[in-house]
C-alpha cells in the first residue's frame, strides 16, 4: 500500500485521523475565540485601530480619542498572534503526522498534550499568570509539534 493515496472514506475510518480532526478543531475554535475576546476587549476598553470603528462614539476629534492602543487589548492580540504562530504549524504537521501511520496511543498523547498546552498558554496570557507558566506551556506545545515533524520526516525519508 506504500505510495497509494488514501481514499476519503479510509480517512474517516482511521482512528488517528479522527483524533487529529477532533483536536485540530478544538485548537482552531480556541484560536477563533481569541478574535471574539479581542473584540470584547476593544469594545469594553474603547480602544480601536480603525477610524470607522469609532463612528458610534461620535465624529471628528471626539471619535479620534478612541483611536488608541490599550494594554489589555494588546495582551489579547499577542496571545492570538502566538496562536497563529503555533496552531497553524500544528494543523499542517499534525495532518502529515496523522497520515504517517503513528500508533493511536502515541498520536492521542501528542494531540492532547498540544491542545492542553495551548489552552494553558491562553489562560496564562489572559489571566495573566506569572512566568514561567506561559513560557513552559508554549515550550511544551512547540516541542510536541517538533516531535510530530520528526516522526513525519523519519517515516517519509526513512531517517
Amino acid at each position: 500500500r506504500r505510495g497509494e493515496m488514501a481514499k476519503s472514506t479510509q480517512l474517516i475510518d482511521n482512528e488517528v485521523f479522527r483524533a487529529y480532526a477532533t483536536y485540530a478543531a478544538i485548537v482552531l475554535i480556541k484560536m477563533m475565540l481569541m478574535s471574539l475576546i479581542t473584540a470584547y476587549f476593544r469594545i469594553t476598553r474603547k480602544a480601536f485601530s480603525n477610524p470607522e470603528d469609532t463612528e458610534s462614539f461620535g465624529k471628528g476629534e471626539n471619535a479620534k480619542k478612541y483611536l488608541r492602543t490599550d494594554p489589555d487589548v494588546e495582551r489579547v492580540r499577542r496571545g492570538h498572534l502566538n496562536d497563529l504562530e503555533n496552531i497553524v504549524p500544528f494543523f499542517g504537521i499534525g495532518l502529515l503526522y496523522a497520515l504517517s501511520g503513528p500508533e493511536l496511543s502515541t498520536a492521542l498523547l501528542h494531540f492532547r498534550i498540544f491542545t492542553g498546552a495551548r489552552i494553558l498558554h491562553t489562560l496564562a496570557y489572559l489571566i495573566p499568570l506569572p512566568q514561567p507558566g506561559r513560557g513552559l506551556s508554549w515550550a511544551v506545545g512547540y516541542s510536541v509539534t517538533f516531535s510530530m515533524a520528526y516522526k513525519v520526516l523519519k517515516t517519509a525519508w526513512l531517517l
